[in-house]
């Protein structure tokens, strides 16, 4: 609901605000005095376009801002989806600069025209004599059938199948095109897994068979070396050993002749056991050191087919390899599985393909048997508003399913006795099709959450009778949504809570459109300028009067 309105540097409009009633504002004006002008400034809050050629100042920026109260109209997800803050008291400012950039803010966060567009249109709906568009378009009928049918929950339902099935077949299709793909590569994996299954690796086995390798290439020297360090230790005279028990045995005479040689004698003792078990340790290397060629042989052609596999899959380890060979088993055990996976997959799509079509048939069936009701209400509607001959009619169409449904909906209309029914968006726009568009709103208003509805001149081409039965129907919807009307008819303008007049101020260098809020006495005398022209008779006052009080 919009709370406030202020314009300023746009067109003729230096400085302009309102605060609307929360049901039914009247606004009017003589021709040319701005009210036109206003809804293109509006239409800056719902994300049209424009460009510096509507300043009214060059130098200075043109500023439209409206407070809307929000808090009845779901919005938080939408917010949250743009990442603004929400609150229920919405403002939105629309700026345009002298150079022509605009700039949009909502709760004073700069947001793009698309989000701007989304939003306005939940906020403002603004009907005019050429507003064909909306009702034009199969979505908006389809949406109008479903709020007279009361089907939201019906169409939710379906809408959560339809997503379901939507996911199954995106999973079905994703796992043929792999099992397409899988079918390949299946030989060629098949291949390279019973390649590498063959070798049986084992983690850590190639530096072991590295050092094996080592070894054995070296064996008969290895063995000479040792054996030669061996006679050097173990020489019964000049060994070693038999040097250093000598070296013994005098450190521990030393140490009985004098104590401070027990520190040296102690040393020596670490260094003779670490010696002797030297000794040992070459003794049994030498014992394990064997000449081998067979054997090295089996090792060097193992270590072959191994650094083979890593050069081939681009690797440096076995550890890779056998990782490589885990991929290879999951791959070929996928497509020996796929078979079953597919059929699974598959069964699964038709299931939610099932459900999806069952709750779609319900969801038709349920649009479908409101049809004859729907055009029956609103002839009657448009008989009321002076339009004896209007037919209507609901043309129905089965489609592949999609978010809206299986169904495809066309108003056909005609105005005239004796005419072709058309489709909306091909019947001429005028006050037929206006009033028609008139009707639908009012008949929706119990039905749907509608913005603030805007009529810009609907009575056009309209008076007497008809002129009060519109009024009576707008003062209707305004009991439950807020309306604004722009209006030339005097027994229109009456009926409104609140009335604005927008005129032409000439007090200064240069004209500008204004706009103010009249007084009971104020309101009788526009009435009666509405009714009579410039100059209003005594009369035509009291009939200005008399329209107020009724």
């Amino acid at each position: 609901m919009l709370k406030s309105l202020s314009i300023s540097n746009y067109a003729l409009i230096d400085q302009l605000s309102m605060q609307p009633s929360n049901g039914l504002s009247m606004i009017t004006g003589e021709t040319g005095a701005g009210k036109s002008i206003m809804l293109g400034a509006v239409g800056l809050l719902l994300g049209n376009r424009s460009d510096s050629k509507v300043l009214l100042h060059e130098d200075k920026k043109c500023v439209v801002e409206g407070i809307f109260d929000i808090s009845e109209y779901g919005l938080k997800e939408f917010f949250d989806q743009e990442q603004l803050d929400y609150e229920e008291s919405c403002i939105i400012r629309r700026e345009i600069s002298p150079n022509g950039k605009s700039r949009s803010f909502v709760n004073d966060t700069p947001v793009l025209l698309d989000a701007l567009k989304i939003l306005g249109s939940k906020l403002m709906d603004v009907h005019s004599q050429h507003d064909t568009l909306q009702l034009g378009e199969g979505s908006y009928q389809l949406s109008l059938v479903d709020a007279f049918a009361q089907t939201m929950q019906d169409l939710e339902a379906y809408q959560q199948r339809y997503r379901n099935f939507r996911k199954a077949k995106k999973q079905f299709d994703e796992l043929k095109y792999k099992a397409f793909e899988m079918q390949k590569e299946a030989d060629f994996n098949q291949f390279q897994l019973d390649e590498l299954s063959a070798m049986a690796l084992v983690a850590g086995e190639q530096s072991e068979l590295e050092s094996t390798q080592e070894v054995l290439e070296n064996a008969e020297e290895i063995k000479l070396k040792i054996n030669e360090m061996l006679a050097l230790f173990q020489e019964e005279q000049f060994g070693v050993i038999q040097g250093l028990g000598q070296i013994q045995h005098g450190l521990q005479s030393l140490e009985r002749l004098a104590h401070k040689f027990s520190e040296l004698r102690e040393r020596f003792q670490s260094v003779f056991i670490e010696l002797k078990d030297l000794s040992e340790s070459l003794v049994d290397e030498e014992s394990k050191v064997e000449i081998d060629f067979e054997k090295l042989e089996q090792i060097r052609e193992r270590l072959s087919k191994i650094y083979q596999l890593q050069k081939k899959h681009g690797v440096s380890t076995v550890e890779e390899l056998i990782q490589i060979e885990s991929e290879l088993a999951d791959k070929v055990f996928q497509f020996q599985n796929l078979d079953e996976s597919l059929a699974e997959a598959e069964k699964q799509m038709n299931d939610a393909r099932n459900s999806m079509e069952e709750f779609g048939n319900l969801l038709t069936q349920k649009r479908k048997s409101c049809f004859r009701q729907f055009e029956k209400e609103l002839q009657e509607l448009l008989v009321g508003l002076g339009m004896e001959n209007a037919r209507i009619q609901f043309e129905h169409r089965l489609i592949s399913p999609s978010l809206s449904g299986l169904d495809e909906v066309e108003i056909l209309f005609s105005a005239n006795k004796g005419g072709t029914l058309q489709p909306l968006k091909k019947v001429a726009s005028g006050g037929e099709f206006s009033r028609l568009l008139f009707a639908i709103k009012f008949l929706m208003a119990d039905k749907m959450a509608f913005p603030t509805l805007i009529f810009d001149e609907i009575d056009t081409g309209i008076s007497g009778e008809v002129a009060l039965q519109m009024v009576r129907m707008m003062k209707e919807i305004a009991s439950r949504h807020q309306v604004i009307c722009i209006t030339h008819l005097p027994q229109v303008a009456a009926k409104g809570e609140l009335h604005y007049f927008v005129y032409k101020d000439n007090s200064a260098e240069r004209t500008v459109s204004k706009i103010k809020l009249l007084t009971h006495e104020e309101r009788v005398e526009e009435l009666a300028k509405m009714i009579a022209g410039a100059n209003p008779s005594t009369s035509s006052r009291e009939s200005a009067k008399e329209l107020l009080l009724n």
